[in-house]
């Protein structure tokens, strides 16, 4: 029969570098941090699940065994048992379950993820799954549960940042690469704006735009592609392009470049942690001027980070709201009142491990 209780917990993540590029196959480095999500189960005779959410006010049932309709547009917790049930996986008894968090919800943070991460844990170690110890493999069936069964725009760094822990980066070719990498970090603080955002409107609008671009580009020179080195021809051709095609475009391929010196820090045999600063900072331009996902309360906040002794400031995720992150050795305290006084909801975060079971 297994356990008859299990607790599950898995953590937020921060996009250091690259947002926008895992759905372009482009690489990107995301930490995971100590906010998590944790269910905790109790194994109960009846083949269902009940779920106790406290943290959204919501409760849900609904049985094992058979295909679950879905009753929201993004029914996450009947996707995952949908898609463990068409792989042949079989819980043998139902679960009455507990929902919390210390992730602020649709903030960037990758609250959805992380909850979709743990409960995919959680099901595989229900049903005496040996998956249920492969972080890979919880990271790709917790894409497939949030992402691809509902036809999303998104890409698998969140997914991958919660399941591995640490510091990641994620590389895409015909078989997708994550590589873990020693962290040195310090405190960062992150910052709810408290501005709600729209996650998969934003990340449609650029895919979409970039994608167009790219076709346009190819007209002329058929082998031109985001991964590619940029001649006098192809500066050209972006040049050439509608002006909204333009800007996403460039910041796309800026993003790379500065993603892929933030991997070669970590990379490095001594950290620099000021160097560091300076791309988050580069970053954000390219996120306010280029891909113009940042608002001005945001502006404000990372202002404000940055004159209260942060080395380097940035928006976390998709953009248009949510939350900032701050790196902020040795002066995590000083930015978050400072970021308090704006009216934002701060929190000192440090890097933490991946997906866990007690």
């Amino acid at each position: 029969m297994g356990k008859d209780s299990i607790h599950v917990s898995a953590p937020g993540r921060l996009c250091l570098l690259g947002e926008h590029q895992d759905y372009f196959g482009l690489p990107i480095l995301a930490a995971a941090i100590d906010l998590r999500i944790s269910i905790a189960g109790d194994r109960i005779p009846e083949k269902k699940v009940r779920l106790d959410l406290p943290d959204i006010g919501e409760k849900e049932e609904f049985p094992l065994g058979e295909t679950l309709a879905y009753s929201q547009e993004r029914d996450y917790l009947k996707s995952a048992v949908n898609i463990l049930q068409r792989q042949g996986l079989s819980l043998p008894s139902g679960w009455d379950c507990r929902v919390q968090g210390t992730i602020p919800i649709n903030s960037g943070t990758a609250s959805s993820s992380s909850l979709v991460v743990a409960w995919v844990r959680f099901l595989l170690e229900a049903a005496g799954d040996s998956r249920s110890t492969e972080p890979e493999s919880i990271a790709e069936l917790a894409f497939q549960a949030e992402v691809a069964e509902f036809e999303e725009p998104g890409g698998k760094m969140d997914h991958y940042a919660s399941a591995l822990g640490g510091v990641i980066s994620l590389h895409f070719g015909e078989r997708m690469e994550a590589r873990q990498h020693q962290s040195h970090l310090g405190e960062f603080v992150l910052a709810d704006s408290l501005i709600r955002k729209n996650t998969t409107g934003t990340l449609g609008f650029i895919k979409s735009n970039v994608l167009n671009g790219v076709r346009s580009i190819q007209t002329e020179l058929p082998d031109f592609s985001l991964k590619s080195g940029l001649g006098e021809r192809e500066r050209e051709r972006i040049a050439a392009l509608p002006p909204v095609e333009r800007r996403l475009v460039e910041g796309t391929l800026q993003t790379r470049d500065v993603t892929a010196e933030g991997e070669r820090l970590f990379q490095a045999d001594e950290f620099d942690h000021e160097r560091f600063g300076v791309l988050l900072n580069r970053q954000q331009d390219v996120v306010r001027d280029l891909l113009q996902i940042s608002v001005p309360k945001i502006d404000r906040m990372i202002e404000a980070s940055l004159e209260s002794g942060a080395l380097g400031a940035k928006i976390n995720g998709s953009g248009q709201g949510g939350c900032i992150f701050a790196y902020a050795p040795g002066r995590a305290e000083e930015v978050a009142e400072a970021l308090r006084r704006l009216d934002s909801r701060p929190f000192i975060v440090r890097i933490d491990t991946g997906v866990t079971s007690d």
